[in-house]
């Protein structure tokens, strides 16, 4: 039936008819193997495209050439073998309707000269790029001319594996640093002496693509009209360099961004993170469709469906990106199709993808551990052949995940909860403002369980007997865990821990340690909390840097909060004891890297040391389990059934998850329930 929606109505792209307005733009997942898209990298694009998304870009970016090595795990599409592979990919996505493009670049000083083939790097400067470190060599005209007959190349490559058309992505990467009047410290004909021998590389490269694929190929460019820089590129000069692109007659679509990329902060800014404002950059792209009035393409943290379709609906895009939302949910699509907006799981705006690709990682969702591992874990749950009786004891997100998906099998689930609202260390999370919407990972899932009829018992403090009692055949202790506070040699009692500042249980101190041992991020939302009161806060760690786990763009709001106040950060020390000092205290902090001591005075010492596992539950359960607790590993990793029966005249099978395991994060504890949960 027809509908009306704007979202999902077909948009016609020079010969290419795309069925809706939704498409998930260039990003890459490091998901390839030897540089290729293989098994893995096709599951995670074909699952968007069975689920109804119009467009799946792919790569971001593929690199084009020797000298733009991989940094972020690209797709190497200098290589012939990767025809077959985006071949593949292409054909399964095809045979959903949905159209497949891929995003091409030379990274240029965006990369080091370490990687790869330790090749020197290249650009148009020979400052470095301070997210990467390396220094480049200025192109030579032998670079500029091999570079442009890299893309046509690759250009070629990508046609004959049967993609719908490519885009030449500049933002950040070599061109735009030929085009940004920040990064080019050349002469002659690519320098820097006007916007037209700035934008000659790219020109000449997109001349190049188009005359070795023809018209029957989409060639669009992903740019930033405005660098929100001084003396960089301006919206003027950007509504400038747009119409260069149209007045070119080669290029197709534009795809708009805003800012820089160098830096942390300037790409937080570019891609917000939780606590940012949302769409921040989508008036800009209204602009350049207004003026220039070529089909404008656009993501930055459209999250949710209602700006989407506002942003159709007005005229400001004519495709919607929504990268990160389809990797909360690939299925977003399907949903508006189906009238069920209100069953997508929402983008919370972690970022935790994003930054363990920063952090040479693969990007997973935060809270949809399917993501990623298609190859193995399920989007869409598959009911049982039988219905069972599952008991869950805590309701943090581990537990409401397991519940979740047992009730979606077909189960009946009740949950035990301590607390008289469910959340876990989450609820706790969610206390900090910037980080509120991190409880739409508890509320979906409540939604989620409520519409599936899964009884909850809060205020319950679950012991064995009140288990037992509902003659389970499953039971699943997600019963997290409790700050580990008691690590000093002496001192523990003059301690407490980040939770306790976080949670407003122990009122801040004026002059405050933070010893952080676990480099997560209630180390700095403590500090947080400490530096809004007005308390003199320092942060020491052992490691050599400070909070590691938080990670690139997460880290940039807690540095904008924290660096106005009296917080300073102590790296390579640690807390090795604390005593009492008049009406104060002394810590005792040493260093690993020698026997020496310091003794300093504080009103309040903050101890974060993850947590230790609240099992007890679980050990009084386990004998009385058929597997006694023990989990098969390699079923696990595979994806299989658990069916370990040590003791088989016992009625239920017994697992604990997450942080009741041991200390890790909210990731880890959604994918063990999943894990356990779809098989049941």
């Amino acid at each position: 039936m027809a509908s009306n929606d704007p979202l999902l109505q077909p948009y016609t792209l020079k010969h290419l008819i795309l069925k809706n307005r939704i498409m998930t733009t260039s990003h890459e997942p490091a998901y390839p193997e030897d540089g290729m898209p293989k098994d893995r990298y096709r599951a995670y694009h074909v699952e968007r495209a069975k689920a109804g998304v119009a467009m799946t870009m792919t790569a971001g970016s593929a690199s084009v050439s020797r000298d733009s090595p991989p940094v972020f795990n690209n797709v190497l599409v200098w290589k012939d073998e990767v025809v077959g592979w985006m071949k593949k990919l292409a054909d399964e996505c095809h045979d959903h309707g949905c159209a497949v493009m891929i995003q091409l670049t030379h990274l240029g000083r965006r990369t080091g000269w370490d990687k790869g083939a330790w090749l020197p790097s290249v650009s148009s400067t020979r400052d470095r790029e301070p997210a990467h470190r390396r220094f480049p060599k200025l192109a030579e005209d032998w670079d500029i001319a091999r570079i442009i007959g890299d893309f046509a190349d690759a250009a070629e490559r990508m046609q004959a594996a049967g993609l719908d058309g490519v885009e030449i992505m500049t933002h950040g990467h070599l061109l735009d640093q030929f085009i940004s009047p920040l990064t080019n410290d050349l002469d002659g004909p690519y320098g820097r002496e006007s916007l037209a021998t700035r934008m000659r590389l790219t020109l000449d490269i997109i001349d190049a693509v188009r005359r070795r694929v023809g018209d029957a190929f989409i060639v669009g460019t992903r740019f930033a009209p405005d660098e929100a820089e001084t003396g960089g590129i301006t919206e003027d000069m950007g509504v400038e360099i747009a119409q260069m692109f149209k007045d070119s007659g080669q290029v197709d679509y534009l795809n708009i961004n805003r800012g820089r990329i160098h830096t942390d902060p300037a790409m937080t800014d570019m891609i917000p993170i939780q606590g940012m404002r949302s769409s921040p950059h989508l008036d800009l792209a209204g602009r350049i469709r207004a003026e220039v009035g070529m089909p404008t393409f656009h993501a930055a943290r459209i999250a949710d469906v209602a700006t989407a379709r506002h942003a159709v609906t007005t005229g400001q895009l004519d495709m919607v990106g929504m990268t990160r939302a389809h990797m909360a949910d690939p299925y977003i699509v399907r949903k508006i199709i189906e009238g069920r907006e209100h069953d997508i799981r929402p983008c919370v705006g972690a970022t935790y993808c994003l930054d363990r690709i920063y952090g040479a990682g693969e990007a997973l969702c935060i809270h949809n551990p399917a993501t990623g591992r298609e190859l193995s874990m399920p989007h869409v749950i598959a009911p049982a052949v039988e219905s069972r009786r599952v008991v869950i004891v805590g309701a943090g997100p581990g537990g409401l995940e397991a519940a979740r998906v047992a009730a979606e099998r077909g189960h009946r689930v009740t949950v035990f909860e301590a607390a008289d609202a469910p959340g876990g260390q989450v609820r706790l999370t969610a206390r900090t403002k910037r980080r509120a919407e991190m409880i739409g990972i508890i509320d979906w899932r409540m939604a989620q369980c409520a519409a599936r009829d899964v009884e909850f018992r809060f205020n319950s403090w679950a012991e064995a007997d009140d288990v037992l009692a509902l003659d389970p055949d499953v039971v699943i202790v997600a019963t997290g865990g409790l700050p580990h506070k008691d690590i000093l040699p002496h001192g523990n009692d003059l301690t407490v821990s980040s939770w306790d500042i976080l949670s407003g249980d122990v009122k801040p101190g004026r002059d405050v340690l933070i010893h952080d041992e676990a480099g997560d991020h209630a180390a700095l939302q403590a500090a947080e909390v400490l530096a809004a009161s007005g308390a003199k806060v320092e942060i020491v760690t052992r490691d050599r840097s400070f909070a590691p786990d938080v990670m690139a763009m997460n880290l940039v709001p807690y540095m904008r909060s924290l660096q106005d106040k009296d917080v300073t950060f102590t790296v390579t020390w640690r807390l090795a004891g604390a005593a009492r000092s008049g009406n104060r205290l002394m810590a005792t902090l040493a260093t690993d890297y020698s026997s020496f001591t310091r003794q300093k005075d504080y009103d309040q010492i903050v101890v974060n040391y993850g947590t230790l596992p609240n099992a007890d539950l679980y050990f009084e359960l386990k004998e009385r389990s058929q597997n006694r607790g023990e989990v098969d590993h390699q079923a696990l990793i595979d994806g299989r059934p658990q069916t370990i029966r040590t003791n088989p005249d016992a009625r239920f099978q017994l697992f604990r998850i997450g942080d009741a395991v041991s200390a890790r994060n909210t990731h880890a504890a959604i994918y063990d329930a999943l894990r356990f949960a779809k098989d049941i």
